[in-house]
């Protein structure tokens, strides 16, 4: 009985062993060196094989979690990510790295990389296409974004990525006002003026720079008027004629022929 016991219990792990044999192919990286599969994910990241470079810069980690490859790998896998469209994972594994290597000589690009996932994700795919105004959209993307532009600028003013990082601030600027102004426009069309004249006085404040800024303007004319604030109607008007002296009072006026979110 002790035998057949015996017997039945090795037929048993051979016959999982059979099963683990055909359901798992065999890992091309076994006896690899970092510096081999370094090389191979960024071959495969050069190629646009952006899935297997992700893979094998996670074995690199996983295998060799010290040394210099293993933190370029930390770095690399944050743009393969971001390339295959993974955003979520892309900008925390940006997070990681900053968080892991901050005085690390290629740390500025994190910051770069980590701002530039969030401005991508907040222009989206569908809205370059479609010339869709992105500011019609939630702006979360876009201020996260911006933070980690101006992270980067004020941390590393010098850093190669440091003019285009300020570039795209200027136009995160200008989207971030533009959809404060689409939400001020929606509140004047429901009647909600006082909430209108609030988001485009923020406008105002805060973004004083911007192109949103004349509509922002109108629509706090329009809105005490409708409140019957007469003193801070005049007032409002009187800020608008003198920076905009051919501004027209209408909610709704005529959209410039290239509006400036299509200049990017």
């Amino acid at each position: 009985m002790s035998l057949l016991r015996h017997s039945l219990a090795l037929i048993l792990a051979l016959l999982l062993a059979a099963c683990g044999s055909l359901g798992e192919a065999p890992d091309e990286t076994a006896g690899w060196s970092a510096q081999k599969i370094y090389a191979e994910a960024k071959d495969a990241l050069q190629s646009g094989t952006y899935e297997r470079a992700v893979t094998l810069f996670e074995k690199l980690e996983a295998r060799y979690p010290f040394g210099r490859y293993a933190q370029q790998a930390q770095l690399e896998i944050a743009y393969a990510y971001y390339k295959s469209g993974e955003t979520v994972s892309a900008i925390a594994a940006c997070d990681r790295f900053i968080k892991l290597h901050p005085n690390h000589p290629s740390v500025d690009y994190a910051y770069y990389l980590k701002g530039v996932v969030n401005f991508n994700d907040d222009l989206g795919y569908f809205g370059q296409i479609s010339r869709q105004d992105p500011t019609e959209r939630d702006s979360r993307a876009a201020k996260e974004s911006f933070d980690a532009f101006r992270e980067l600028v004020v941390k590393f003013p010098d850093s190669r990525y440091a003019d285009d990082a300020r570039s795209r601030m200027a136009y995160l600027i200008n989207a971030m006002a533009a959809n404060d102004v689409h939400v001020a426009r929606y509140y004047m069309k429901r009647k909600a003026y006082l909430a209108a004249v609030n988001r485009a006085q923020a406008v105002v404040k805060t973004y004083p720079q911007a192109p949103a800024v004349e509509d922002a303007l109108i629509i706090m004319v329009l809105g005490y008027d409708a409140l019957g604030l007469t003193d801070l109607k005049k007032d409002a008007e009187r800020v608008l004629l003198k920076n905009f002296p051919q501004a027209t009072l209408s909610l709704d006026r005529a959209q410039k022929a290239k509006p400036w979110w299509q200049l990017w």
